[in-house]
């Protein structure tokens, strides 16, 4: 995956995810700092089709998901920490376009992030592959 980044934080809700999924994606990677938690899951197959339709091109969840067997067979780019078969809270809780420090790295809304198999590179605002 690669794109511009969006940024999410949110601890233990989903609301705020599912949300930023349903607006237009624009090709743009939904970073997200569920807090490194794997005692929930953020993110499953259901709101994953909803980053789909809405053109998103990944999401790089800080924290774990649910359903990997069906997300690793769609057509987006998935990355979290693990699994957990147990949901997050529904709430809309956490805040969007915010600064995260994930893993010793800064990311912005506007870095550019391109990831694979062997991990994830964020370029700051303003930079991005040719």
């Amino acid at each position: 995956m690669q794109g511009p980044v969006a940024t999410l934080s949110c601890e233990g809700h989903f609301g705020l995810i599912r949300d930023t999924l349903a607006q237009p994606g624009g090709g743009r990677v939904l970073v997200v700092d569920g807090g490194g938690s794997l005692a929930f899951a953020l993110m499953g197959d259901r709101m994953a089709q909803r980053a789909i339709v809405n053109g998103w091109a990944g999401v790089v969840m800080h924290g774990a998901v649910r359903d990997a067997a069906t997300l690793a067979t769609l057509p987006l780019a998935i990355m979290a920490l693990g699994t957990c078969p147990r949901r997050a809270g529904l709430e809309s809780a956490g805040q969007l376009d915010v600064s995260l420090r994930l893993a010793g790295v800064t990311v912005q809304p506007g870095c550019f992030l391109v990831a694979d198999d062997d991990g994830v590179v964020v370029l700051p605002p303003g930079k991005s592959l040719p």
